[in-house]
């Protein structure tokens, strides 16, 4: 099956607008053992529409198209999509009835402009909204059946997945053949080290076919394999994954795609355990990514971002004798923040971080890229400086704040091993 994606608006085709729709309708495509070949975008721009309508309508089965279903005079994707059908626009009784839910459980008066939403491809089948006042649609144009879904993030996830798969599903119909797919995250060593760790990997698993993103910073490998036994993918998929683990290690930090703060997360509320974060160079970086996992309230104590010295000493209590001694980032430095922290909230583990982002500020001895990360638990404190040959500070941050996590990940796994 031949799968296409196509996401439309000058907003897209300008690079004002990053295209999150196209890659995360192509991830949910792959997870779901389907592979699209190619994606397209163009902006609002009507004969452009309808002529990259009718090539991909000459070369594929299938095809996601998103965006230009709103009410206004730029949204143009169901008018485009008439043209290249050669049929008129028609009201959509179904699809107005959705329109219309929209409003009418919102309480809110519906406005003329939004019967557009409503005009479809004579022959279009249209879909179900529940989160937005666009309806979506399914049209056939030449051998392609193409399924449109608005540009909203939020409506064209909840879409994809309760209207536009199951009908992809169906038309793949019973050719039998699956596709499996395993995500390993992995922190620590480059793409060029893991895939070097990794060379013999197809030679030993033949049926497996490994692929490497870079997702900054942390590295994912996924493998992947087709075939028609269910059981049988999933036993080799689980030998190959064991073989990457004995090749990298604690490096590997989730076993299932999940993200470092969520792995961090479900340690903590496995053990019951508590923390508190003091935060200087990173900015609120590392709290922000833990607040993010549902259910951080139960583990997540308090935050403080004591970004000057007078912060440090006021509210997590370190003394004008260690930071004279030492300076802002230090080992000792952090160690006495990570204690603050977690003596200020009770929290069963404290941690810290103290650096130079850059791209200013570095010296010889503290070059930019330098980070201090104290972690105090239950039993010691311990603090450790890293440097990272970074000069953006966004970078720096993220990277300060990934590190900060794996080592507290760390901690929490070998407690566990230990009890």
């Amino acid at each position: 099956m031949i799968i296409e994606i196509l996401a439309t608006g000058d907003e897209i085709r300008t690079g004002a607008a990053i295209d999150s729709n196209s890659a995360h309708i192509a991830q949910v495509l792959e997870q779901a053992g389907l592979e699209a070949i190619r994606h397209s975008c163009v902006g609002d721009d009507m004969d452009m529409i309808v002529s990259v309508l009718k090539e991909i309508g000459n070369r594929a089965d299938v095809a996601v198209v998103t965006g230009g279903l709103g009410p206004t005079s730029d949204d143009i994707t169901a008018e485009a999509a008439a043209k290249a059908k050669g049929v008129e626009l028609v009201l959509n009784r179904s699809a107005l009835g959705v329109v219309e839910n929209f409003f009418k459980t919102r309480k809110r008066a519906m406005s003329p402009s939004n019967k557009k939403q409503a005009m479809l491809p004579r022959g279009a089948e249209s879909f179900n909204n529940p989160v937005g006042s666009a309806p979506g649609f399914v049209l056939k144009i030449d051998r392609c059946s193409f399924f449109f879904v608005p540009g909203v993030p939020f409506e064209m996830k909840r879409m994809l997945s309760d209207e536009v798969l199951p009908r992809i599903e169906k038309l793949r119909g019973g050719t039998g053949e699956l596709s499996l797919v395993k995500t390993l995250s992995i922190f620590g060593p480059t793409e060029s080290v893991i895939g070097e760790l990794l060379a013999g990997l197809s030679a030993e698993f033949p049926e497996i076919t490994p692929g490497f993103r870079s997702k900054f910073p942390e590295i994912q490998v996924k493998l992947y394999v087709r075939g028609k036994d269910d059981q049988v993918l999933r036993k080799i998929l689980e030998k190959a994954s064991q073989s990457v683990l004995g090749k990298l290690g604690e490096n590997i930090f989730s076993m299932n795609g999940s993200s470092m703060e969520a792995v961090v997360g479900g340690l903590l509320a496995e053990k019951e355990a508590t923390l508190a974060i003091a935060e200087s160079c990173t900015g609120g970086l590392i709290s922000h990514m833990l607040t993010n996992v549902p259910g951080s309230s139960g583990y997540f104590l308090f935050s403080g971002i004591t970004y000057s010295n007078e912060a440090k000493k006021k509210v997590l209590g370190v003394s004008s004798e260690v930071l004279q001694k030492y300076g802002a980032v230090h080992e000792e430095t952090v160690k006495k923040m990570a204690q603050g922290a977690r003596r200020v909230a009770g929290a069963t583990y404290g941690l810290a971080t103290s650096g130079i982002a850059g791209p200013d500020g570095g010296t010889d001895e503290k070059p930019v890229g330098t980070v201090c990360i104290g972690l105090a638990t239950p039993h010691d404190v311990k603090g450790f400086r890293f440097v990272f040959p970074f000069n953006t500070r966004l970078m720096n941050k993220r990277i300060f704040a990934m590190k900060a996590l794996d080592l507290l990940r760390r901690e929490l796994q070998l407690k566990s091993i230990e009890n």
